[in-house]
């Protein structure tokens, strides 16, 4: 058995556990905020046979887009005002990092 952990952007995350669920895959929804663009995002926690993996990361891939987004960058506090861009920036945002770990033991209650 393995549990797969999908830290998704919010706009995707709706359309993702419909269509894992779908396909019968049990998913627990946390939110969570991301590092970088300091935002809001999902982490879902999906436990799946080891021969189901495959199928749940393509579900994922499908279901996931990239896409660009203006960033104004924040001045740091007391830093150097001649480093500081005023204006925003493109990035890439979207996609899922994933992570798949092996579980010893499943208990449900």
């Amino acid at each position: 058995m393995k549990l797969i952990m999908a830290v998704v952007q919010d706009k995707d995350s709706n359309r993702l556990v419909d269509a894992l669920g779908d396909q019968d895959y049990k998913t627990t929804k946390l939110s969570s905020t991301g590092g970088f663009l300091k935002e809001g995002n999902t982490t879902l926690m999906i436990g799946c046979e080891d021969e189901n993996v495959d199928r749940a990361l393509e579900i994922i891939r499908d279901n996931c887009s990239h896409r660009e987004q203006m960033v104004a960058p924040v001045s740091p506090m007391g830093g150097n005002a001649d480093s500081y861009i005023p204006r925003p920036i493109n990035v890439e945002v979207g996609g899922a990092t994933v992570f798949v770990v092996p579980v010893d033991s499943f208990f449900q209650f």
